[in-house]
């Protein structure tokens, strides 16, 4: 199962989204890749170092892939992270004093 998709959190697949991916995708009982969708060579989407080292930005389209017994679940759930804004001031934490 494949999918195409732009993504849309404002920090592209760096930091907290591409965490956010990666946690996503471990959860399936599926083997899940991404890369982008004008090259053939994709990366384990289980590996933040794979993920954020796409240096994939906001607004560039990626190819999703998917296989296993949880292949359609995982691919809607990692879709879905990516068409979707984060809130990026959760866990702030706000100011110290």
């Amino acid at each position: 199962m494949e999918r195409t998709v732009v993504v849309v959190p404002e920090a592209g697949l760096h930091a907290r989204p591409a965490s956010t991916l990666v946690q996503t995708a471990n959860r399936f009982d599926a083997d899940v890749s991404i890369g982008r969708a004008d090259d053939d060579e994709t990366v384990s989407a289980a590996s933040m170092l794979s993920v954020s080292g796409l240096n994939v930005a906001h607004g560039e389209t990626v190819r999703v892939v998917a296989e296993g017994p949880d292949a359609a679940d995982a691919l809607a759930a990692v879709c879905s992270l990516l068409t979707t804004e984060l809130d990026e001031e959760a866990g702030d934490g706000g100011e110290t004093e």
